[in-house]
């Protein structure tokens, strides 16, 4: 356990006394999840969090101490800028910290687990380091007394178990859904996003369906009244969980650690996941050519799926985009190594920790440019990390794949110099 946890947390944590607190300790208390808190000591969400939280884990400590282990341990990674703040906040919290000083460690934590919002719980299995759970916040809120405990991912088929609804007020069982490809929607009508992607969408499920392709969609409410959700679901053409089933809605919500909406995760027949990036997909694809829309692994970067940049650290190889061959050129080059990144990844069941894209020459490529202060220089590659606001930049006349392999495997061993965005 020591060794799988040390890699992704360090050596050392701190305690609420200062202290410090070794990793390879907590195998010995019997900690078998750690639970990951992204959050900051400002008030509003994260002082809400921290209340509960602190309930939530002195039921685990009670438990541990009558039992003689422990089984949950949390550790605070936080977005505090000043030291003193986070010594303040660490002093109050009755769990473990990483440590203030660790700050390279602090972003590639956020980078991992893809955290774009505080605060965020994510628990994670202490002997592999691999995610158990992305929504702790639901966790809490749903399993306030641990029963369910360690929260462990279930089959699709399992989650959704029950009656669905169309809106015509007919119910189907949910097995009504096996063998079809499924697009879980999680979505509202009180956010304009969504309505804009709902109009695309219904076009969208039109098409597939005529073309004859099995495939049907889930409505996961996220609207804050039956009402609402009645309004909303009465412009879909497919089924819905049922609005007064809050508790199915909300393990749906954990099972994909859904962090904002509109989210579209489409499935394929057997219930695994083809794409968290269904969104995306159909604002790209309005013809629906290339549903199921299973990920590639490099992307001409657009308007739609530039959000993707805000996810983590991506690979932009820039390329002059009035010779019509260059971009598909710049993705044949950087794709064997895109691919070889994924599937490493993949085998260890983590997400690859770049993204790759090609851009072109249009205005939301300038605007990217001009945000990060690159040159004008074509081709340029590089790297952006827009949540540590850092970018890695290769400036050369020409752009090989040793090359770009080279600035890869720097990259992720640490050895590139970043410059600030």
């Amino acid at each position: 356990m020591a060794d799988a946890l040390s890699e992704v947390l360090g050596e050392v944590l701190v305690a609420a006394d200062g202290e410090e607190v070794a990793v390879s300790a907590l195998a010995a208390r019997g900690v078998s999840l750690v639970g990951l808190y992204f959050g900051c000591s400002l008030g509003g969400p994260c002082a809400q969090l921290g209340a509960s939280l602190a309930a939530f884990y002195g039921r685990f400590r009670g438990e541990a101490a009558a039992a003689g282990g422990q089984r949950l341990e949390i550790v605070f990674v936080s977005a505090e800028q000043e030291q003193q703040q986070w010594q303040e906040a660490v002093r109050a919290m009755p769990w473990l910290a990483l440590p203030f000083a660790d700050k390279h460690r602090k972003l590639k934590l956020w980078n991992k687990y893809r955290v774009s919002n505080i605060p965020s719980l994510i628990f994670i299995d202490a002997s592999t380091g691999k995610v158990v759970c992305r929504n702790g916040l639901l966790v809490i809120r749903d399993d306030p007394e641990g029963l369910e405990f360690p929260w462990g991912p279930k089959p699709f088929s399992e989650v959704v178990a029950g009656p669905l609804l169309r809106n015509n007020g007919q119910t189907l069982d949910s097995n009504a859904l096996e063998g079809s490809h499924v697009g879980v929607y999680f979505s509202a009508h009180w956010c304009p996003p969504c309505r804009s992607l709902t109009r695309v969408l219904v076009e969208s499920y039109r098409k597939i369906k005529e073309a004859g392709q099995k495939f049907e969609i889930l409505f996961v409410s996220a609207d804050r009244s039956e009402d609402s959700f009645k309004q909303y679901f009465s412009e879909m053409p497919w089924v819905a969980v049922p609005y007064a089933d809050e508790a199915r809605r909300s393990r749906l919500n954990r099972l994909y650690g859904i962090q904002g909406i509109p989210t579209l995760i489409v499935l394929d027949s057997k219930g695994d996941v083809i794409t968290r990036q269904g969104r995306v997909e159909v604002l790209n694809d309005i013809e629906c050519r290339e549903f199921p829309w299973h990920p590639k692994p490099v992307l001409e970067l657009t308007d739609s799926n530039a959000v993707q940049l805000n996810e983590g650290p991506c690979l932009v190889l820039f390329v002059d985009s009035e010779d019509d061959g260059e971009s598909e050129a710049a993705k044949q080059l950087i794709q064997p190594i895109a691919e070889k990144i994924i599937a490493k990844y993949k085998a260890k069941e983590e997400e690859a920790p770049l993204l790759f894209f090609v851009a072109g020459e249009d205005d939301m490529t300038d605007s990217l440019r001009d945000y990060t202060n690159l040159p004008e220089a074509a081709p340029l590659l590089t790297i952006l990390d827009m949540s540590a606001r850092a970018k890695y930049v290769m400036d050369v006349e020409e752009i090989t794949p040793e090359i770009v392999e080279a600035f890869v495997s720097d990259f992720l061993a640490d050895k590139l110099k970043p410059e600030p965005i």
